[in-house]
């Protein structure tokens, strides 16, 4: 186990667990995960939106400690889409487009966003016309942090500051340059409560040999640096944040962000752009330590969700692996699923996976 860089002993892990045990008065407990989310990726097809697929785990888990903190069961829902591209700018075009920036997303929209009805790609230099997302933010700006208000064991300032770091957690998970170059998340897992056995568990397997059960892809962004490099070094962003009292006093938080990543293949003498999303749907708690094993300035994980368009289907390789709109063939055509529009943020992640509740590729309207 790690606290930042250091460690912690063996025998400390072994105090606490005996405590835990024995039912001594005022002992922290450990928290548990109940199940965790499992990522399914898209098959591609030509010339068209290409489809998602989910999956529901069938694992649960029981015993002591279940009523502390747990995951909650979750599924993954992966899409792969190629829309109508049209041009955006930060200024209106001549073709109709709406192109001025969005204010903050506050609260959920009551639709998707419109349509765009020109047909040009993106290019290096506009890797984000034709999409939503050309009105985005760029990284964390397009992040809402709440108000913050004394809330359970912590007060007003202190909300503040785990908001603050609810939000590089998501930066260094989903926006910074070396993780989405593949690299280990190192700086986003040392905020993890490393007393999550079972989150430590996930983890370690994840990164270490990722499979259908157990990839990264469920709370990081990472591209194959062999594969794709990013187009510059924006990273459009459409989110928010809010929090509650949980239970035994913590601060529950809970962060929807949707993150637009536009690449190019690396190594080669292309400049065609695809554009992979992904919607993160992630709970953390910041427990009380005096009622939860907990190291200072880390957050346990209550539960996660992912949602990602062009990523990849079924290959389990811990990365993202987005298909460009040339490499696609008559194979896959994803009929056999709902259709889904990756930027709309008008419905919840659970009913969008309550809708999903097959195994193959569905539809989704447009990258």
């Amino acid at each position: 186990m790690s606290k930042g860089g250091a460690s912690i002993p063996d025998e400390e892990w072994e105090r606490f667990l005996k405590e835990a045990e024995a039912g001594g008065a005022g002992a922290p407990e450990e928290p548990s995960a109940r199940a965790r989310m499992v990522t399914q990726r898209l098959q591609e097809e030509p010339d068209r939106p290409e489809g998602w697929r989910t999956y529901t785990p069938a694992r649960r888990r029981g015993g002591k400690g279940w009523a502390v903190l747990g995951l909650a069961s979750a599924v993954a829902v992966v899409v792969v889409a190629v829309g109508p591209w049209g041009i955006s700018d930060w200024f209106d075009g001549g073709d109709g487009t709406i192109t001025t920036p969005l204010a903050a997303e506050s609260q959920r929209p009551t639709g998707p966003p419109a349509q765009e009805a020109a047909d040009r790609p993106p290019t290096q230099d506009e890797p984000f016309r034709g999409s939503p997302a050309a009105r985005w933010s760029d990284g964390t700006a397009g992040i809402h942090l709440p108000e913050a208000r004394a809330t359970g064991w912590m007060s007003r300032a202190e909300v503040t500051k785990a908001l603050a770091k609810t939000r590089d957690f998501l930066a260094a998970s989903s926006l910074d340059p070396a993780v989405l170059r593949g690299e280990r998340p190192d700086r986003a897992i040392a905020l993890i409560n490393p007393h999550q056995a079972d989150v430590r568990g996930f983890l370690g397997k994840a990164l270490r040999a990722p499979d259908r059960e157990n990839d990264p892809l469920l709370l990081f962004s990472r591209f194959r640096s062999a594969d794709v490099r990013p187009v510059g070094d924006v990273v459009k962003t459409r989110g928010r944040v809010t929090f509650r009292e949980g239970g035994r006093g913590a601060v529950e938080v809970s962060t929807d962000i949707t993150y637009v990543y536009p690449v190019v293949r690396a190594g080669r003498d292309s400049d065609e752009v695809a554009r992979t999303i992904v919607r993160r749907e992630v709970v953390m708690s910041w427990d009380d330590p005096a009622k939860i094993v907990i190291e200072p300035g880390t957050f346990s994980l209550v539960s996660y969700k992912v949602d990602t368009t062009n990523g990849g289907c079924d290959t389990y390789t811990g990365y993202l692996t987005p298909t460009f709109p040339s490499e696609r063939t008559a194979a896959g055509t994803g009929d056999d699923g709902a259709v889904v529009d990756p930027y709309d943020r008008s419905t919840s992640m659970e009913e969008r996976m309550r809708e999903a509740e097959d195994e193959g590729c569905g539809t989704a309207t447009r990258s």
